[in-house]
């Protein structure tokens, strides 16, 4: 994995806070619980560049956003939730080990409010939402794919607009099931103002990264790597397919409108009930 990355990135530095000796390593005995947070929280050892942007994982950029690197530290768009809070899931910063070892050294001290790095960072650069205005983002760089009825028509207002988009929460492209043979999603109801973003984030992965993965990659790329994009499906994968898709269901993510349509569900229901064998007749012959 790393050397297909490679491929793509000028840099590729493996962080694993769990086997590092340093001083996340030590607070992390302190506070485990923080984990995850002090992964995040490499990104400030990165000083052989003088600008950076951070972007989640869960994260599309959807147009150039090179003047980001103008902003100051710490830059980032208000959170849905709670906009006196900015989102920790796009932000600018500066590197600096300096910065990391007092923001670590905070964390220990304080935790994190939602147990997360979003709360340690806010809590941390705890003046964001009024020293200074400039490190506002606009919200369209840090764009919450899911919608709520106060904000669902100012989506539909904007989208062209978006330059990040931000699939935070339980809806994962790679979580929604999809047909490889017809390389669509199944996008649920409920997330179907964002269907032709969902879909722009798999037709993406078919060109640009599935010829990439193979089948020896661990976790979920590996799996991935199974998929036979554009061709009949094999008994195989079907039952790939059927894996991910239970899954989805079992996260919240359930196709209403297709395969897990209610007259589908009764149908296996019916199906299953009248192959269950009659114990009252199996009784009677013995």
């Amino acid at each position: 994995m790393r050397d297909r990355l490679k491929d793509v990135y000028n840099v590729v530095q493996e962080v694993n806070v769990l086997d590092s000796q340093d001083a996340a390593n030590l607070a992390l005995l302190a506070r485990p619980e923080l984990g995850v947070t002090f992964t995040k929280l490499h990104c400030w050892r990165l000083v052989q560049f003088e600008k950076c942007v951070f972007l989640d994982a869960d994260t599309l950029v959807l147009k150039n956003c090179d003047e980001l690197f103008e902003r100051e530290e710490l830059s980032a768009a208000p959170d849905v939730s709670w906009p006196d809070c900015f989102n920790s899931g796009v932000f600018v910063f500066t590197p600096s080990v300096d910065t990391f070892t007092k923001i670590t050294e905070f964390a220990v001290q304080n935790g994190s409010f939602d147990g997360g790095d979003q709360g340690l960072l806010n809590q941390y650069f705890g003046d964001w939402a009024t020293a200074d205005i400039k490190k506002h983002l606009p919200f369209v760089y840090n764009v919450t794919a899911y919608a709520s009825y106060c904000y669902l028509p100012a989506f539909k207002q904007f989208r062209d607009k978006i330059k990040i988009l931000h699939f935070a929460g339980k809806l994962k492209p790679w979580l929604i099931q999809f047909n490889s043979q017809t390389k669509t999603a199944a996008t649920p109801n409920e997330y179907a103002h964002a269907q032709d973003l969902i879909q722009h984030w798999w037709t993406i992965f078919c060109d640009n990264v599935h010829q990439s993965l193979t089948d020896n990659m661990a976790g979920l790329a590996g799996a991935l790597a199974q998929l036979r994009i554009g061709v009949q499906r094999t008994p195989e994968q079907e039952q790939y397919e059927n894996l991910m898709r239970r899954q989805c269901w079992e996260s919240g993510q359930i196709d209403y409108a297709g395969v897990d349509a209610f007259d589908n569900i009764w149908k296996k229901i019916t199906q299953t009930l009248e192959a269950k064998p009659d114990k009252e007749a199996e009784t009677g012959s013995s």
